[in-house]
């Protein structure tokens, strides 16, 4: 006789089934087939794969296209496919997954000649092969020697390297068709479920054009983002001038105790700030006639803080006096404030701002005159006004801070020449190989844990369980703006990784596995488990990073 096990699914229904059936099974025989698929399972808040046997009672999620943890296993799974195809049609060649751009993903393919558009289509119709296979995505554990002789057959020499920073002797590999990828994550069960996506030349590469949790079931039309391309290919420049263009080579200058080396990349990488924020002040010095008002955004933990404080150190270098305003104490009262679906306040929205007053503001500092400046009361939700007052001078420069700063709506009233818009973000330079990147999201998400623990007193487990609704405000108030800004600048440090592991981490496996955001903080240690350490000691007090990490130089808002 069979041994039964009990399985409760999302907090309501209870099932008694065979102990060591695969969640795929389960899925299939008693629940009712979704619109959306289904593509891992959260088990006892740990995120697995549906090929894994429920053994003991449990509590059970499905993990759906439409959430963030969802859409992430699917544009993992392409990815390994898309490698996959690669080594098919084009043996001997190099491919490098680049960056995330527009709705998809830039990459490289490093062969004997370059690449061509029939290139392309021939590796795009071996995936759709390979789909029609249905080929399965088997999770396995090997040992070292194992795994490093498996990369070694298939020439995947970086995955080699980065084997020596794992510091288990088992190895967690994911295989699908005889092609082996370390473990960053679930898969979806087999290659049927990855009919959706487009794949297109782009010079000198490719994009991987992938669906949104937004829309998971289409992929939207590909809009082109030239500036953020720009700051994209900068930014791997860079790491390749550093030749720290990965996690193996970032630890080997870390690790290998050549102190020279280390001080070399901290130093040129904190230069490379500092010359692109002098570059920009330059930029506005220059046009000083006709700009009146700076305006930076950028999603949250970007570093607009520290940017915009540096950035003010160049303006007086210029003779320029800049002078901020808060937008935070523009807030309309409580009760006018606008309230999202769920119906709790949206503070995000650009209507929780009282623009006529802002504007009113803005148009009359411009014009010599004096403002009565307000004073948003949080605790009370009410404005008001402590008589303090502002008139700009002759030498003075207007600078705001916030995450509507690009949408013309707030500076209505402005013309667009008086205006000089900034947008800052972290784009990570490295990656982990040649096949994962590491999300710019992911660095954000890190950022903020260790700056909301140190300053705000809130722990990783709340920063985590917010940061989904973050991110929602961001595609909505945030990304749609950045390419009408005058200049991007890239606030990520190659190295800064390394710094954050240290102060991050211990928060982080503060996360019980009873707590709903365990599978979250356990993907976010596993990526950070790569990393060699670097102390916080060797890092410069005006980095930016130091915004996050703590003990930064800069005091107060920039005035």
């Amino acid at each position: 006789m069979e041994n039964l096990i009990k399985v409760q699914v999302e907090g309501e229904q209870t099932f008694e089934i065979a102990q060591g059936t695969p969640v795929l099974e389960f899925l299939k025989n008693y629940m009712e087939e979704r619109q959306i698929p289904v593509v891992a399972a959260n088990i006892n808040n740990r995120l697995k794969d549906l090929w894994t046997p429920l053994d003991t009672p449990c509590q059970v999620s499905f993990v759906d296209l439409a959430s963030p943890e969802g859409i992430r296993i699917y544009h993992r799974s392409v990815t390994m496919l898309l490698m996959k195809a690669i080594t098919e049609v084009m043996p001997g060649s190099n491919a490098v997954i680049q960056h995330a751009l527009g709705n998809g993903l830039y990459g490289e393919i490093h062969y004997d000649r370059p690449l061509r558009d029939r290139d392309i289509t021939r590796i795009e119709r071996q995936m759709r092969y390979i789909i029609e296979a249905d080929e399965p995505f088997l999770h396995t554990v090997l040992n070292k020697e194992d795994a490093e002789r498996l990369f070694t057959e298939a020439g995947q020499t970086e995955k080699i390297q980065l084997l020596k920073y794992i510091s288990n002797e088992q190895v967690e590999l994911y295989v699908c068709g005889g092609f082996y990828d370390f473990c960053h994550g679930p898969m979806v069960p087999g290659t049927g479920y990855l009919r959706n996506f487009r794949l297109r030349f782009y010079l000198p590469g490719f994009i991987l054009e992938l669906p949104r949790a937004e829309s998971p079931t289409e992929i939207p039309p590909y809009v082109e983002h030239g500036k953020l391309a720009n700051i994209h290919f900068e930014a791997k420049k860079w790491a390749n001038i550093l030749k720290v263009s990965n996690v193996v080579s970032l630890n080997d200058v870390i690790t290998k105790g050549d102190a020279t080396n280390l001080i070399r990349l901290i130093r040129v990488s904190e230069a490379f700030h500092e010359k692109k924020i002098a570059y920009i002040a330059d930029e506005i010095a220059e046009n000083i006639d006709r700009i009146r008002i700076v305006l930076i955004a950028g999603p949250s933990s970007s570093g607009k803080t520290s940017f915009a404080q540096r950035l003010s150190i160049q303006l007086q270098v210029n003779g320029i006096r800049p002078v901020a305003i808060s937008l935070d104490d523009y807030f309309v009262d409580r009760e006018h404030t606008p309230r999202d679906e769920k119906g709790n306040y949206d503070f995000e929205s650009i209507h929780a701002i009282d623009i006529g007053l802002f504007n009113d503001h803005l148009i009359k500092l411009i014009q010599g005159e004096e403002i009565k400046l307000p004073y948003f009361n949080f605790k009370t939700g009410k404005r008001e006004y402590h008589g303090e007052r502002l008139k700009l001078g002759p030498a003075d420069l207007l600078v705001v801070e916030g995450i509507h700063a690009l949408n013309d709506q707030l500076t209505s009233s402005i013309p667009k020449g008086r205006k000089f818009k900034i947008y800052v973000s972290a784009l990570t330079q490295i990656n982990l190989d040649n096949q994962n990147r590491i999300p710019t999201a992911d660095v954000r998400l890190l950022r903020r844990i260790v700056r909301d623990q140190r300053c705000r007193g809130r722990s990783a487990r709340e920063t985590i369980a917010v940061w989904p609704s973050v991110r929602r405000g961001e595609e909505k108030n945030i990304f749609p703006f950045q390419e009408s800004a005058d200049v991007m600048f890239n606030s990520a440090l190659p190295y800064e990784l390394a710094v954050l592991k240290r102060v991050v981490e211990p928060h982080l496996k503060e996360i019980l596995p009873e707590h709903p955001e365990y599978a979250e903080a356990q993907r976010l240690l596993r990526f950070l488990s790569y990393f060699a350490p670097l102390e916080l000691d060797d890092v410069p007090l005006n980095s930016i990073v130091r915004e996050f990490a703590g003990g930064i130089c800069f005091v107060g808002p920039v005035r």
